[in-house]
């Protein structure tokens, strides 16, 4: 599994997420731009549905949950926050709020928990309650 070309697809989606949620729907480029996006998540999925599947059935019997597995594009963010580069000079990403996929666990009660997925690295995290609590798989 090329991990590399998988994060670099990962992070043109967000890359142009987080350029989508800047534009008002108005904007002339919107819906190009949102077209383009599409035909991204699209590849995506149809060539790493595959390889993230198996790994979020896992987070979900881990989680004991029987929340429906969507495709791996459900699981994005509609923005993401830039941090800083680290010292490669790769920027990392991170997530709060109400983004990602809604599950049920018993594990944690009545809190609301969500499941997004995150590029540099490619990860799965949980939010509860709008906060990044952990990562439940990265990639190697």
């Amino acid at each position: 599994m090329n991990w590399e070309k998988l994060d670099q697809q990962l992070t043109e989606i967000v890359k142009k997420r987080n350029q989508l949620s800047q534009m008002d729907y108005s904007d002339d480029s919107y819906d190009d731009l949102e077209e383009e996006l599409h035909d991204l998540e699209d590849d995506f999925n149809e060539e790493y549905e595959e390889v993230l599947e198996p790994q979020l059935e896992k987070i979900y019997a881990k989680l004991k949950s029987d929340t429906d597995i969507l495709l791996p594009t459900a699981y994005l963010a509609n923005q993401y926050k830039e941090m800083l580069p680290d010292a490669k000079g790769i920027i990392t990403y991170e997530v709060s709020g109400n983004q990602g996929v809604p599950i049920e666990s018993d594990q944690l009660g009545k809190v609301d928990m969500r499941i997004v997925l995150v590029p540099n690295p490619t990860r799965f995290v949980l939010l509860v309650n709008g906060m990044q609590l952990k990562e439940l798989w990265k990639s190697r």
